[in-house]
């Protein structure tokens, strides 16, 4: 399989944790690619030219994260990280749309700070990207004390959202008055996948 890939990307991250955890890490070429650059070789893997993307070993390209990681769990004999049905499926399903959710807005705050002329940027469009991490951030307090166990896709979805937080945001405080999610993350974050996983640069 080939994943097409950025190494500060969230999503990418995400797609490495379950690749790690499933142990599909080594049946995975990792293709180093810039999404923001003209001409990136991205929109070979996703029209949408976006991380990640995969190959699979058939030829299928697969996209985006929610995709991969569900395709990867299918692969493997061990404890799925999505499950199978009921109750516990849609809660793992709503967490990861919810930490999907977290890096979206913190990606468009991203986008907004540090790659928009000062003069031109979009202030209420700030607010509202901070405002949806902070209720967001603030329900994750509310459901802290079964996010660690058992370890899916929501709880895996949301460590990379938060890993991404400190990574981008540091000046954000997003564990100031939750101080149950904080003890979350550090309870995942020392995860062999997570470790092996942290940004960078």
């Amino acid at each position: 399989m080939k994943l097409y890939y950025s190494a500060t990307s969230p999503y990418v991250r995400k797609v490495m944790v379950v690749a790690l955890e499933t142990g599909l890490d080594s049946r995975i070429e990792q293709i180093p690619t810039d999404a923001w650059a003209d001409g990136s070789d991205i929109v070979r893997g996703n029209p949408l030219g976006k991380v990640p993307a995969l190959i699979t070993d058939g030829g299928e390209h697969l996209y985006d994260s929610p995709v991969i990681c569900e395709y990867l769990d299918s692969l493997h004999d061990g404890a799925r990280l999505f499950p199978a049905s009921g109750g516990a499926r849609w809660t793992a399903l709503r967490r990861q749309a919810l930490g999907d959710g977290i890096m979206d807005a913190a990606l468009l705050l991203r986008v907004e700070t540090a790659r928009r002329p000062e003069e031109v940027r979009w202030e209420s469009w700030i607010v509202r990207q901070k405002a949806a991490l902070t209720r967001s951030l603030d329900l994750l307090e509310e459901e802290a004390s079964d996010l660690a166990a058992p370890f899916t896709i929501g709880s895996l979805t949301i460590a990379c959202a938060l890993g991404f937080l400190d990574f981008r945001f540091d000046d954000f405080g997003w564990r100031k008055g939750r101080p149950a999610l904080a003890g979350v993350y550090e309870t995942l974050a020392v995860r062999p996948s997570l470790q092996a996983t942290r940004p960078v640069g």
